[in-house]
């Protein structure tokens, strides 16, 4: 019998098990509670922040499933800096991966976070933790926020910046781009995948990501486990991506407007962006958005890029392929994706600009990006530094990604193939990072041994 391909990923035959009163929630299964508080929190008394943090762990929502939707739900994730004033033992420290310990900051010129979304110009200011609290709604939300801060009657903490989110009711984005259409779906979590949410599986078809892939002490995409830190920190938990997300959404309007693209704005959005705005894949319909595959769950992100492999109807360069190039091939071997996915549980903020207008109203607007992962650096570094702000990985040189590149310091462009090609240039920039971090979103065990520290 012929042995089996070395380059090919192992795969575990059972679905692994959970102890889901272990696993912080919005992981392994995203919360429907619309509204949403990030509370950013810098540490002042290392012994008063424990005990805080001890009579608020029964607040903290585990992975147990619910038997209905709670009012509210809270969750708790850490920077390196807090793990330092906590006092671990330094081989403890250590342990926790480089890219985490040198935080988001450090990173900015290799993630392209320059001009105005470099460091110095963000409103977040240093933090230690961030508390992320949902809810049923605002009121909901107000009266478990003044709950929470009023907890800290030591002043152990300070919540150095509150940042309000809210699902939109209809779906869409700030750009008015239906938004959430693609997550991964992960093995064993329970929820069921649709046709696309997974990894190719090789035959035209699609299976779960492993879950080792977004959370720790699990089998990976190359059936091993992912490395983690030291105990108590090296199972159930997973790491954190934050940035807030300025949207400029006058200049995307007038953009749209004054590129005279042939096909009109609503196409020149979908080339933008890889899909139609009301969510439906150019991949699967190039000329026109179709209401009726947008309504099936088998076939609104059931499709691949494979048979389209020069871009006339998804480009190359879109935010959607550039960030998840399922089976590209030429410039991916789609195994190569498969360690790159990441789970988002991101939320808009802001007042919606009037319909129609193309002026700025002054309001602060955008998305509050959450993501989780097992490696900061192979997935959402790769992702942010060598897919959004790069464009040689697709054979389309110094190219950023469309929609969320920083454009600032380059003329940018897109280039949409055709007889003949259009290319659209310069593009602005319409996204602007106004902070953030890297964090870690410990067990519930991790928790625990953590509020024992003091």
């Amino acid at each position: 019998m012929l042995g089996r391909p070395e380059n090919l990923p192992r795969r575990r035959t059972e679905p692994p098990r959970f102890d889901l009163s272990d696993i912080q929630g919005n992981v392994l299964r995203g919360y429907t509670l619309p509204a949403c508080a990030y509370v950013f929190v810098r540490i002042l008394d290392i012994g008063k922040a424990c005990r805080l943090l001890e009579r608020t762990l029964s607040m903290v929502m585990t992975a147990e499933p619910w038997d209905a939707p709670p009012d509210r739900a809270l969750n708790v994730a850490v920077g390196y800096s807090a793990l330092v004033k906590l006092g671990l033992d330094p081989t403890v420290l250590a342990s926790f991966p480089e890219v985490f310990r040198d935080g988001m900051a450090s990173r900015a010129e290799r993630l392209g976070d320059l001009g105005p979304s470099a460091p110095e110009g963000w409103e977040i200011p240093d933090f230690d933790f961030m508390v992320t609290v949902y809810a049923k709604d605002l009121e909901t939300l107000k009266g478990a926020l003044d709950e929470v801060i009023a907890t800290d009657v030591e002043g152990g903490v300070d919540p150095v910046y509150i940042q309000l989110a809210q699902d939109r009711p209809t779906g869409q984005d700030h750009f008015g781009n239906f938004d959430g259409v693609s997550q991964p779906a992960l093995a064993g979590s329970g929820v069921l995948g649709r046709p696309g949410d997974g990894q190719p599986d090789g035959a035209g078809g699609w299976r779960d990501v492993a879950v080792g892939e977004v959370l720790l002490g699990y089998e990976d995409e190359d059936g091993t486990l992912p490395a983690a830190p030291a105990e108590p920190f090296d199972r159930n938990g997973t790491f954190v991506v934050v940035r807030k997300l300025r949207m400029d959404v006058a200049a995307y309007r007038r953009f749209l407007e004054d590129a005279h693209f042939p096909g009109g704005p609503d196409l020149l959005a979908a080339k933008l962006l890889g899909r139609w705005p009301d969510g439906t894949p150019l991949a699967s319909s190039a000329s026109r958005p179709d209401p009726a595959l947008v309504a099936d769950p088998a076939r609104i992100n059931n499709f691949h890029y494979e048979s389209d492999p020069v871009g006339l109807a998804c480009p190359a360069g879109s935010h959607i392929r550039r960030t998840n190039p399922r089976d590209s091939k030429g410039f991916f071997d789609g195994r190569l994706t498969n360690r790159h996915r990441i789970v988002r549980r991101g939320r808009a903020y802001g007042d919606p600009l009037a319909a129609g207008s193309t002026e700025d109203d002054g309001v602060d607007r955008g998305l509050m990006f959450v993501c989780f992962q097992a490696d900061i650096w192979r997935q959402f570094e790769t992702i942010q530094a060598l897919w959004v702000n790069d464009g040689n990985p697709f054979g389309i040189g110094a190219d950023k990604d469309p929609l969320i590149g920083e454009h600032h310091a380059s003329a940018g462009k897109l280039t949409i193939p055709g007889h003949p090609p259009f290319f659209v240039k310069p593009l602005p920039t319409f996204v602007t990072l106004r902070g953030g971090g890297y964090l870690f979103q410990p067990s519930i065990s991790a928790l625990r041994y953590m509020a024992s520290l003091a």
